[in-house]
């Protein structure tokens, strides 16, 4: 068969099959065209990068450490194992992240709320109103299209001059002289990268473990979430009453690949059975599931929920938190409100892994005891930490230092520049 008769036949099946199928409300309504750009070398498996910081993870804190970075003027690759950016917002499905506000004002701005502010601004959503405080603190969360916000955050990403290697992660990390070389497997691609920094943004900072850094981890760990629609069509960002179904995945964890297959596994199986004993239509299924706690690194401080509670200004705070300690168990969760007028800090040295040089880390694998951190794993939280661990490591690359040795007042200075609210300054 030549490939122009091959071509026709498959267009007039896809077109049989979609009449055939209109009535169950299956239907390609167009199609456009786009054509993506050649990769160079695209067919040799063997790449090469050398950049002045290297994100690992592009989740929460993620992608906003690397379009930090790329803006600060770093040489910034991001290397990500699943197809798209944003973590739990996006592939996780928790398409309301919170919380940037406090007690009637904002405490968390910068890049992660440019990019919520935008992708609601796009999507005809509302934004709450934070001089208001609510009787319930997830009043004020914001409804955000998950869809919007992954492309949004790829556009900036490429605006600040970001590499992006989807499908990508790393196999071994070696020190060098400069910095660091880490070599990452993808299906098809080999990639050497040699940087300066490393931001390890891996939820359950794989990085810092692949080095030997010490990490903590509970025997017993939070359920992680699989978030679907029964019934009825989900509208993403679009109504605060169409908040996606949520089945607990009890012993989920993302130790490694095997952890989270079988995490995922469980959760599908099931919402399966669901669909068939409620008869009810399966509307919207995330890809997999959203894990709340794994490891946490041994930083340089450790954040204690007593910090956190008490609203701790630390001498080397970086960024605000403000969520309920919020410990998800097998009997449900009742958050704990912090009291008026508390709002936790997050400090530079929980960023840093105890003994370390040229790594540093951003999201819920911050240095804290499992109840602080079970405030400081949010998203706003963690996309903070994100924009300070970009700023920390691009000074310290141009510097020719380390993050924990860039002076305070330069970093602050940097996050202001960049919108964030620093605590404890003007």
């Amino acid at each position: 068969m030549t490939s122009s008769n091959h071509d026709t036949d498959r267009r007039d099946f896809l077109q049989q099959s979609v009449f055939g199928t209109a009535a169950a409300g299956l239907a390609i309504a167009s199609t456009s065209h786009v054509t993506a750009q050649t990769v160079s070398d695209a067919a040799e498996p063997e790449v090469a990068n050398d950049v002045d910081v290297l994100v690992v993870g592009g989740g929460t804190a993620g992608h906003v450490a690397a379009i930090q970075a790329g803006r600060a003027g770093a040489k910034t690759l991001i290397v990500e194992r699943n197809s798209q950016l944003g973590g739990t917002t996006t592939t996780g499905g928790v398409s309301f992240p919170g919380l940037f506000d406090a007690w009637g004002k904002q405490v968390i701005a910068g890049i992660g709320w440019e990019l919520v502010k935008e992708s609601v601004e796009l999507d005809g959503g509302e934004l709450p109103n934070f001089t208001r405080v609510p009787q319930r603190h997830w009043q004020n969360q914001v409804y955000t299209n998950q869809f919007l916000y992954a492309i949004l955050a790829e556009e900036k990403c490429a605006q600040a001059g970001v590499e992006i290697a989807f499908y990508e992660f790393p196999q071994t990390v070696t020190k060098t002289e400069p910095g660091w070389q880490v070599d990452c497997v993808g299906f098809g691609t080999n990639r050497r990268v040699r940087c300066k920094q490393i931001i390890d943004c891996t939820g359950g900072a794989e990085v810092v473990g692949m080095l030997g850094f010490p990490r903590l981890r509970e025997e017993e760990r939070q359920p992680g979430s699989f978030l679907f629609m029964l019934g009825k069509e989900h509208q993403p960002g679009k109504s605060q009453n169409q908040r996606l179904h949520q089945l607990y995945v009890h012993g989920a964890d993302s130790t490694n690949s095997r952890t989270a297959t079988e995490a995922n596994l469980t959760g599908r199986k099931s919402i399966l059975a669901r669909v068939r004993r409620e008869k009810k239509k399966l509307m919207h299924l995330q890809p997999e599931t959203g894990f709340r706690e794994s490891y946490r690194i041994e930083g340089e401080t450790l954040i204690t929920v007593n910090d956190y509670t008490s609203g701790r200004v630390f001498d080397d705070a970086i960024s605000y938190a403000f969520y309920p300690v919020d410990l998800h168990t097998r009997t449900g969760v009742r958050p704990k409100p912090l009291k008026p007028g508390k709002v936790p800090t997050i400090p530079l040295r929980a960023l840093i892994p105890r003994g370390s040089r040229n790594i540093i880390v951003a999201g819920r694998c911050v240095s804290s005891d499992r109840l602080a951190n079970s405030g400081l794993r949010v998203q706003a939280s963690c996309m903070g930490m994100g924009q300070a661990a970009g700023v920390a490591a691009t000074l310290a690359a141009k510097a020719g230092t380390t993050p924990l040795e860039v002076p305070l007042t330069e970093i602050h200075a940097l996050l202001r520049e960049h919108g964030q609210i620093v605590p404890g300054t003007a």
